[in-house]
């Protein structure tokens, strides 16, 4: 299905800001450049952006935008997520995750410390076991498969695909995953988009006060 785009001139209208932000924000990486779509119209060259990512990101940036500084703003929307720690009791009490994805992931019980690559990978296994599309076998499986990679590893655009075909389930990840054809007997379970994941779990623990150190 064709990506369905905004653009530059739709973009400033809707959501009230101006040509010298959009470029601002541009410029302190707040917006992605892949993002700035060059495309061919009858009046010439113009500039298109995905509409739904684009509109997310403008809304999230006029929110914050009253509390946080760009700098501190384009950190929390890097790829990148800084040392940070927390044990399960604490995720629990922020009902970040709930007690079957902390008993997916962690084997050993107890009260283990969860860095940040953890975290992404919880938060993400619980966003699995709340669609009600995978088993707790299944989220297990795409778990143990983020914790094989750093987080500075999943690039923008990057996804999780889990498969399931013949009663068979795989998962992987993949860059440009719109761009992958799958044959008709296989079932696509679940897409997860790893930046938007990040992101959102990143928002969420500023909201709560807490930084990325």
């Amino acid at each position: 299905m064709e990506e369905q785009l905004i653009s530059k001139k739709e973009l400033l209208e809707r959501t009230s800001i101006s040509y010298g932000q959009l470029y601002r924000w541009k410029r302190k990486n707040l917006i992605p450049e892949e993002w700035f779509i060059r495309k061919s119209t009858f009046t010439g060259q113009e500039t298109f952006f995905p509409r739904e990512e684009i509109l997310k990101r403008i809304s999230m940036i006029q929110k914050m935008k009253e509390n946080l500084s760009l700098d501190e703003m384009r950190e929390m929307l890097s790829p990148k997520m800084k040392d940070v720690s927390m044990t399960d009791d604490e995720l629990l009490h922020k009902g970040l995750v709930s007690r079957p994805a902390l008993e997916a992931y962690s084997e050993d019980g107890g009260n283990p410390v969860f860095s940040s690559s953890d975290l992404l990978s919880l938060y993400v296994l619980e966003g699995l076991l709340q669609s009600g599309n995978v088993s707790l076998a299944e989220a297990k499986m795409a778990a143990e498969l983020l914790k094989k990679h750093d987080t500075e590893e999943i690039e923008k655009q990057t996804e999780l695909i889990v498969l399931r075909k013949l009663g068979v389930t795989t998962c992987f990840i993949a860059a440009a995953a719109d761009s992958i054809l799958f044959e008709s007997s296989v079932k696509v379970v679940e897409r997860v988009d790893l930046l938007k994941a990040s992101e959102e779990l990143k928002t969420t623990f500023m909201q709560e006060g807490h930084q990325w150190m």
